[in-house]
């Protein structure tokens, strides 16, 4: 059996999603920017996609730009925020610890180009302190970005009283929802947001397109240069079929999301439960009975076992997941995000990610609780880890390593 839980990192494009996309490669293929009239009609299309996604958010079509991808939209968010606010005397900027790279990475840079850059705690489950947030927000903070769902970990932030405190200080909020879009609710208006990041790879649409929702009113230092598309703000001809696959998936999903996310949660459980039979297993992050949690989501950690080990004795069995350290950059560096929330290097390396999609069944979550146990008994039978907590290769040659 081939089982696929994996969602988070990337889902299946809907058939409906590709039919969606065709017309554009084969038929109405002219750059939107072309000023003849299947460059017109091209214009006519994006147009209508601008303004059938904006829709979804509670927004207007003049607040939505497309971009290649979440990152894009990210640094484009917090790069442009950033330096069209130091104009203004503003260089401080508020972040979590749990956030994606790609926004917690150019943070880091714009801390090393001057700003100053707070980040902020999290509890055990990935909450960030409403308190400590409020008093960290200063008169030169210029820029609070905090993900709406995180993940690895599935946290869902209250994003609507996060932008509440950052509006009663004069501060602009920008959130990165390309997890929990589709998921949870998301209303740029009922919520006073700023500044919001999409994409469509997470939600059964292609990759290589996203969006930024940009607040009427809110002028962004252009991050790099180039045509005037998109606003001025994007330079770079569209990607029209991306575009409208992205927006095709966006709106099943919304018309789904209840149905789905009843579906899906239950599923989740019904892994989770069969999983923490395993003795000396533990569920990262928020409970599963929490609304604060994203249905798709279990992040469990197994004592005394690599997660590297248990993903490639899965994939053997025909499932696919996610671990709990940076293996794709061939790092030993376990997740920031799991020791943010309090985790050793060791119980990060052993948690493992399983996202889940309305395709998943009652079979496929079975069978995949069936053969985790055997490959944790196994891997345990090998482990040099035999006690939770105690010496591991990790922590006795971590310095050894990182120094090479």
């Amino acid at each position: 059996m081939k089982v696929y839980l994996d969602n988070s990192a990337t889902t299946m494009v809907l058939e409906e999603v590709a039919r969606e996309m065709k017309p554009y490669f084969v038929k109405n293929y002219a750059n939107p920017s072309s000023l003849h009239y299947r460059g017109i009609e091209a214009e006519n299309s994006l147009n209508i996609a601008r303004e059938k996604f904006a829709k979804f958010i509670n927004a207007e079509a003049g607040e939505i730009v497309f971009t290649g991808s979440a990152t894009e939209a990210n640094n484009i968010a917090i790069f442009g925020a950033a330096f069209a606010e130091k104009e203004k005397g503003k260089n401080h900027l508020i972040t979590s610890p749990i956030e994606h790279s790609s926004v917690i990475n150019p943070m880091k840079r714009l801390e090393k180009m001057g700003f100053n850059l707070t980040i902020l705690h999290v509890d055990n489950e990935g909450f960030v302190d409403l308190k400590e947030l409020e008093n960290s927000i200063s008169e030169k903070t210029c820029l609070v970005s905090i993900i709406h769902a995180n993940h690895e970990i599935g946290t869902i932030q209250d994003i609507k009283e996060i932008a509440k405190i950052c509006h009663s200080k004069g501060t602009l909020f920008h959130t990165d929802t390309a997890q929990g879009f589709t998921k949870t609710d998301f209303d740029v208006k009922k919520q006073n947001i700023d500044l919001a990041t999409f994409n469509g790879h997470k939600i059964h649409g292609p990759k290589g397109v996203g969006a930024l929702f940009i607040k009427k009113g809110l002028k962004l230092e252009k991050f790099f240069d180039g045509g005037p598309q998109e606003f001025n703000i994007r330079p770079g001809t569209e990607n029209l079929a991306g575009i409208f696959g992205f927006v095709k998936a966006a709106e099943i999903a919304l018309k789904e999301m209840e149905k789905n996310t009843k579906k899906i949660s239950e599923l989740r459980n019904r892994l989770v439960k069969e999983l923490l039979k395993i003795p000396h297993t533990y569920l990262n992050g928020p409970k599963i009975e929490s609304k604060k949690r994203l249905p798709n989501n279990a992040n469990i950690r197994f004592a005394f076992v690599e997660g590297e080990a248990i993903l490639m004795d899965l994939s053997m069995s025909g499932i696919c997941v996610s671990t709990g350290s940076a293996c794709s950059s061939k790092s030993l560096t376990p997740s920031h995000v799991l020791t943010s929330i309090g985790l050793t290097h060791e119980q990060a390396h052993g948690s493992i990610r399983f996202s889940l999609s309305k395709f998943n069944t009652e079979k496929e979550i079975d069978f995949t609780a069936k053969e985790t146990k055997k490959a944790i008994e196994r891997l345990r039978k090998i482990s040099s880890v035999k006690e939770e907590g105690g010496k591991s290769f990790y922590k006795e040659k971590k310095e050894e390593i990182l120094s090479e």
